[in-house]
């Protein structure tokens, strides 16, 4: 009996290894399956996650003592000095994470991953290196497209997969570069879908994780357990910088939308132009509910249309309640623009609007922002305060480049688009300025604001009124 007992003993360590080896790795598909190991998904996405290294160069005013090794030894870089003509320069690194979805070389970050940076490379996990170049950059949803020339080299990808198939408790990887200590993957579920009620950006739409995510997680993807990448990870709430569990991922959808812009560049253009709604619309209160005989608060109110709004040509009115945009139950205006954003140009979107109680379908066509009335650009020039700043007539096309958001007919007058460097405007406007008023004339157009600059105000004094934030000053000139 020792002697067979010792016999399969052995044979039972010989087989061990290949008996592991033989063992398939399978993706958890349940509790039960928790065991198992997410390593064949990490192998099939982690290819295609890439760290991204980008640098700018800082010129700043030094101070002439600066290049003394004595006063250098107690200042360093933080000599309080702004005055002289002499310059420092200084290159800053940065790094964050970011993931590619097709094979040509798309990869998809956050624009504040490369925000400002004079050079953008991408590391890819097996340690090659390329330079990139910024296709789209969409500020509003925080994504950004770039190119990289592998020179006919393969590269690894991982598609996007849309994230409306994802529900709350799928679980899900985390793949960056977080603190910059190397590729790291973090496993979680999704804690919460269509999360709306952030200030992060324009859209504020996204989805929570609690995946770690940490700094330099920033741009990498978001994956399910398909190996499909269903967002790219963009914020985190913390106390300290760390990760606290609640992670946001901007959706796929999204990301296709800034895409589309790079594949439908028309004239070289590649910004990202998004479905107008020409509406104000405000969330549904409690008291608002019970006013409208809801049992609950839900959907958007629209309070005022533009007369070229499509939902008013659609019939929206005002007073009526949007309550779903395609198949979708909007909480609040937020989830009503990302649900429009994510609808293309050209294209219609089905709406469920509520009136006197009873519900009823409408079809919007999904429009650019229009560019009229006409802008009639006008660069100041001569002897005035907006010497050397350019302005536009107000339209809901120029409303929405600048980040105003959705044109009603509150939308009108004359705005600031551009300064000249080292210009007299600068001292006075920036870009958004709305110009309201030069010495007491009220400026509606262009041609108003060019013939009230061109003459002085009684004894040379300047007096302009401008909205800036929404706020009106004053600006007195002698």
């Amino acid at each position: 009996m020792t002697r067979f007992i010792a016999s399969l003993l052995a044979v039972l360590c010989l087989s061990a290894p290949a008996l592991a080896q033989d063992i398939p790795r399978l993706v958890p598909q349940s509790q039960a399956q928790m065991n198992l190991s997410f390593a064949p998904l990490v192998q099939k996405v982690a290819p295609a996650v890439v760290n991204i290294y980008t640098s700018r160069t800082i010129t700043r005013r030094a101070h002439p003592f600066m290049s003394d090794p004595f006063f250098e030894q107690f200042f360093g870089d933080a000599f309080p000095y702004s005055g002289g003509g002499l310059t420092r320069q200084k290159v800053e690194n940065a790094l964050g994470s970011g993931v590619i979805v097709d094979a040509a070389g798309v990869v998809i970050t956050n624009v504040h991953v490369i925000d400002g940076a004079d050079e953008i490379r991408v590391v890819l996990a097996d340690g090659r290196e390329f330079p990139a170049r910024v296709s789209v950059r969409d500020e509003p949803s925080d994504i950004a497209v770039l190119r990289v020339d592998a020179e006919g080299e393969k590269l690894p990808f991982a598609p996007l997969r849309a994230s409306e198939t994802a529900q709350v408790g799928d679980l899900v990887l985390a793949i960056g570069n977080p603190f910059g200590v190397g590729q790291t993957v973090t496993s979680g579920i999704i804690s919460a879908l269509a999360r709306s009620s952030l200030n992060i950006n324009d859209f504020n739409f996204f989805i929570q994780t609690d995946a770690a995510i940490n700094p330099g997680n920033s741009g990498g993807p978001l994956v399910a357990m398909d190996g499909g990448v269903i967002g790219i990870n963009t914020a985190i709430y913390s106390r300290d910088g760390g990760s606290l569990g609640i992670g946001f991922a901007v959706p796929s959808e999204m990301v296709m939308s800034v895409m589309d812009a790079e594949e439908n560049a028309v004239d070289g253009s590649r910004s990202v132009v998004r479905p107008w709604l020409g509406i104000t619309a405000q969330s549904v209160t409690a008291d608002i509910a019970e006013s409208l005989g809801l049992d609950r608060p839900a959907g958007v109110l629209v309070a005022k249309l533009h007369t070229a709004s499509p939902l008013h040509k659609a019939g929206v009115k005002a007073g009526d309640l949007i309550v779903a945009v395609n198949g979708h139950a909007i909480a609040d205006p937020s989830e009503m623009k990302y649900r429009m954003a994510t609808t293309k140009i050209g294209g219609k979107a089905d709406m469920t609007i509520m009136r006197q109680g009873k519900t009823r379908d409408v079809k919007v066509a999904a429009i650019a922002p229009p560019d009229e009335p006409a802008r009639k650009k006008q660069l100041i020039k001569g002897e005035n305060p907006l010497s050397g700043a350019t302005l536009v007539n107000m339209n809901p096309a120029v409303v929405a480049e600048l980040g105003f958001g959705d044109a009603s007919d509150d939308h009108a007058g004359v705005v600031v688009i551009g300064v000249e460097d080292r210009s007299i405007a600068t001292r006075f406007v920036r870009p958004g300025d709305k110009l309201v008023e030069v010495n007491g004339v009220a400026i509606e157009t262009t041609d108003d604001a060019r013939q009230a600059l061109s003459r002085a105000g009684r004894g040379g004094i300047w007096a302009i009124t401008l909205e800036r934030n929404g706020r009106k000053q004053q600006i007195v000139i002698r």
